[in-house]
């Protein structure tokens, strides 16, 4: 029999001893101890296996554990480095669930904490009289159900910490996995300032103040609360997408995938690069790893990593664009590429600048860096990574254009199966839900509008704009990749808000533009069948004149 696909597996326990596929990245250890970082920050985005790894980690360094046996087969066993396994007191804890309204999460830290406590009870043995009021304040600050903030529990990872120590009379391991979630969440549900103070204040007292620390290691999609987390821990070093540091071990590689596929009767095919292959961090290619165990199960190409990412934060954070940000969007909807300022390091909920929006974007999974221009200045060409993520800019655009998925659905459905009726209808149809701010105030607003649906065209259809084809200069031309589907060349045409536009009016202008592109020849590079398409426009009234060529 096959072994069992570790879909979803969090425990590197259970991953060792359940028959499941495992993919080597424990030389990822070796790493960490070779570095010799104090408190070491990895930013990735959701399903790049955080947690297991940070599971991993804390498996092999535990104390109270013998982990002989799981790592029995595995690389850091080849090494000087396997002195080290179960030689550390070790505290694990994930805040990947810390989620909903601000009771909810209080109550989820207040039991991952009491859980911690409980797991480690032998430590607070033979308290003497100055410890023992702390430790008694804190399992009080435990066992509120009702509590409303997270006074009272700031020293909570520390004291346990310093307990640790005097118990084993070694210095502690701690890994905290997806430790911004939190953050996060408590700002996207308009609750930040409440929780961020206690929060930051506990990891700090844990990773700067605490004299019980020998290394730590947190995971997250960013680097948040810097003011009063990261502000003077000068002991850390934050590892972001754009770093070599730790890059192989988040996600698989290219040979990794090749491997796993193999095992399971598949191939590493190019259907399988176009969908879940592109990242790019440090300088090693990455695999999505989710959506590949995924296809390994099911065989089928699907989009498995957006079921499962919400991108409400990316959401929340595009309601504070501006008129750049718009620009940068649009060309990167139309060429799959954008050459920008970005920064990684810091929070966009902290300094909400389009530089760190589009940080955000690269940290969460959207987008990935394609080339460093200017690392001294955050100069970067990013791209979209994968067709599986380019369909997840379907939904983006539909917010940032702020209508329905299922208008831009029905729209380019009957563009692809050319029914030229339903098109025209649709079409207009979609001018007049559109929002007051979108001023459609000359033919390029409508050429820009279009180009941010072309979202939903770019699987299939080579997107080309504003480029000299023919005789002159084109304004969207949808070329399809099959050369037996058809393709389409628009051109826009605006009859000035000061002039009369009745029908008539309107469509003689969408004539006139077919008749552009017929004589200026824009399709002329385009081999099969073609549809040539006019778009005349008058505020939100418009008329379509559709001709195959």
């Amino acid at each position: 029999m096959k072994k069992r696909v570790p879909l979803g597996q969090k425990s590197y326990e259970k991953l060792k001893t359940g028959n499941y596929y495992v993919v080597d990245k424990s030389l990822m250890i070796k790493d960490y101890l070779d570095k010799g970082n104090e408190v070491t920050l990895i930013t990735r985005p959701r399903r790049f296996g955080k947690t297991i790894n940070m599971s991993m980690m804390a498996e092999f360094f535990d104390i109270t554990k013998d982990s002989k046996e799981l790592f029995r087969d595995t690389k850091i066993m080849k090494t000087e480095c396997a002195s080290e396994m179960n030689q550390y007191p070790t505290i694990f804890l994930s805040f990947a669930d810390v989620k909903g309204n601000k009771q909810m999460m209080i109550n989820n830290i207040q039991q991952i904490l009491a859980e911690l406590y409980q797991k480690n009870n032998d430590v607070f043995k033979d308290l003497d009289e100055y410890d023992l009021p702390f430790f008694e304040n804190i399992k009080r600050n435990f066992s509120m159900p009702d509590k409303t903030d997270l006074n009272g529990l700031d020293n909570a990872l520390s004291f346990l910490m310093k307990q640790m120590e005097r118990y084993y009379r070694k210095k502690v391991m701690i890994f905290i996995d997806e430790y911004d979630t939190p953050f996060i969440e408590a700002h996207i549900n308009g609750f930040y300032n409440e929780i961020r103070e206690n929060l930051s204040s506990m990891l700090h007292q844990a990773l700067k103040s605490s004299n019980s620390l020998q290394y730590a290691m947190l995971t997250g999609i960013q680097r948040v609360a810097k003011e009063n987390l990261f502000s003077d821990l000068n002991n850390l070093v934050v590892c972001t997408v754009a770093d070599e540091n730790y890059s192989q071990y988040f996600g698989f590689t290219e040979f990794e995938v090749k491997e796993l596929l193999e095992y399971y009767d598949l191939e590493l095919n190019d259907t399988v690069k176009t969908m879940y292959n592109g990242y790019h961090f440090g300088n090693t290619q990455i695999y999505n790893p989710w959506s590949v165990l995924n296809y390994a199960v099911t065989g089928k190409d699907s989009p498995y990593w957006l079921y499962t990412s919400s991108n409400k934060m990316i959401r929340e954070a595009m309601r504070i664009r501006n008129q750049s940000f718009d620009r940068d969007y649009e060309k990167l909807v139309q060429t799959g590429y954008l050459e920008t300022t970005m920064y990684l390091e810091t929070s966009f909920f902290e300094i909400s600048e389009i530089e760190n929006l589009w940080g955000l974007f690269v940290n969460a999974g959207y987008l990935t860096i394609e080339k460093t221009v200017d690392r001294q200045n955050n100069l970067y060409v990013l791209k979209i990574p994968n067709q599986e993520v380019q369909q997840e800019f379907r939904n983006l655009t539909a917010y940032y254009l702020d209508v329905k998925e299922t208008d831009f659905n029905g729209l380019f459905n009957a563009l692809r199966l050319e029914k030229k009726e339903d098109f025209k209808d649709r079409y207009q149809n979609m001018l007049l839900i559109l929002p007051s701010y979108h001023d459609l105030k000359d033919e390029n607003s409508y050429h820009v509008l279009f180009l941010g649906m072309c979202a939903w065209l770019s699987k299939d259809y080579k997107i080309i704009s504003n480029r000299e084809e023919g005789k002159g200069r084109c304004d969207i031309i949808l070329q399809a990749k099959d050369r037996n589907k058809t393709s389409f060349v628009l051109e826009f045409k605006y009859i000035g808000a000061d002039s009369e536009a009745s029908q008539e009016k309107l469509q003689t202008a969408a004539k006139q533009a077919v008749d552009q592109i017929r004589d200026r020849q824009y399709d002329i590079e385009i081999d099969g069948k073609v549809v040539y398409i006019g778009l005349a426009h008058h505020g939100k009234d418009a008329a379509i004149e559709w001709q195959e060529k």
